[in-house]
């Protein structure tokens, strides 16, 4: 049977658009929280890949406020967006170290280096200003040799390595890990270490050392989600109804009919898609939150569009009405585990359309 639309509803027009609202203070909240887990050690940002997607000029300054005095981005170029951001004072570490036609940005912007390559060392070297080193413990992705390392002549400002599996705290790998970080410190045994990040935190005070390197958690992610801790939402998406409909049983949703209603449902499209960032894998398996009651996605996500079944929250259902679809209600975890992947992607795939609207709160 052909859907019908409920009489009582109407499209809100072409003005309707999905909102991405960025709260600095539970971000602050957040780094506040992660460093309460890690008194003996100085707590820094990781806030690389413009915050993980949210904001690093609003973000960065945020967290500069409640103590934050060390940041981590990926690149020079981040690094130097962020020292504007923050004015002179904060340490910037660059983690991939040597940025090809970004070299002149590390004086300019007051940028120290985290050497990772042997090519590193070398471009670095004629300098004669500190640098980090990242030694590689075992996860093989970036990282000297502990040859490498040990041969750096220079000043260290920083002796740091990354936890493969922190959020799994049985496996045996972390521990390993320890022992060889413990092992390779008197390479440079006046410089401060780091190891953890987020998940490290976590660990224990074993693994805190003299700077932790928090990220996820300070964006409302939980660094193990099997055991969360109390972090607040940064990031809330918001998409507004744009018409509802009645179906009957049998009906079907979206492309590809793969849905058919089992029993007469209330359905509403919202203002929101995979161009926003929403990935399609979480059809069938995500949810929105209208009126304090979970609407499941049916159907397939479309790009530009969204349809949920809101039948529990029908009293609510009408055009204009704001949908939760990231946020306190609809955690970055949640979405994340619906669409089969983790909280970075989900935050760091936010879509430029959302990006354009973005506006703060809190």
């Amino acid at each position: 049977m052909t859907p019908v639309m409920d009489k009582s509803t109407a499209e809100t027009g072409p003005a309707a658009r999905p909102r991405l609202q960025i709260n600095p203070a539970a971000a602050a909240s957040n780094w506040r929280l992660m460093a309460r887990r890690a008194p003996g050690a100085d707590c820094a940002a990781v806030i690389k890949a413009d915050a993980y997607g949210l904001g690093a000029p609003a973000l960065g300054p945020a967290l500069a406020a409640s103590g934050c005095r060390t940041f981590f981005t990926a690149y020079a170029s981040e690094g130097a967006l962020l020292r504007r951001a923050l004015g002179p004072g904060p340490a910037i570490y660059v983690l991939h170290g040597r940025s090809d036609g970004d070299a002149a940005l590390f004086s300019e912007a007051g940028l120290t280096p985290v050497l990772v390559t042997a090519a590193d060392l070398a471009w670095w070297t004629p300098t004669g200003l500190p640098c980090a080193l990242h030694v590689d413990t075992g996860m093989n992705r970036l990282g000297l040799t502990a040859a490498e390392a040990s041969a750096w002549p220079g000043p260290c400002a920083l002796l740091m390595s990354h936890l493969a599996s922190a959020e799994d705290a049985d496996d045996a790998m972390n521990r390993r890990q320890l022992a060889l970080f413990r092992a390779l410190a008197h390479m440079h045994p006046d410089a401060p270490r780091s190891l953890a990040n987020s998940a490290g935190v976590l660990l224990g005070r074993d693994y805190h050392f003299d700077l932790v390197r928090p990220g996820i958690a300070l964006y409302g992610g939980q660094p193990v989600p099997d055991a969360p801790i109390d972090v607040a939402a940064v990031a809330t998406v918001s998409a507004p109804i744009v018409q509802v409909r009645d179906l009957n049983a049998g009906d079907t949703v979206g492309y590809n009919a793969t849905y058919t209603a089992p029993r007469a449902i209330r359905l509403a499209t919202i203002a929101l898609g995979y161009a926003d960032g929403f990935l399609r894998a979480g059809a069938g398996r995500g949810y929105g939150v209208l009126a304090g009651a979970r609407c499941p996605i049916i159907g397939r996500i479309s790009m530009d569009l969204i349809t949920l079944d809101v039948t529990v929250a029908a009293h609510a259902a009408h055009p204009g009405a704001e949908v939760e679809m990231l946020g306190a209600q609809a955690t970055v975890d949640a979405v994340a585990t619906a669409a089969g992947t983790n909280s970075y992607e989900v935050l760091t795939r936010l879509g430029g359309r959302l990006k354009a609207g973005r506006g703060a709160a809190g």
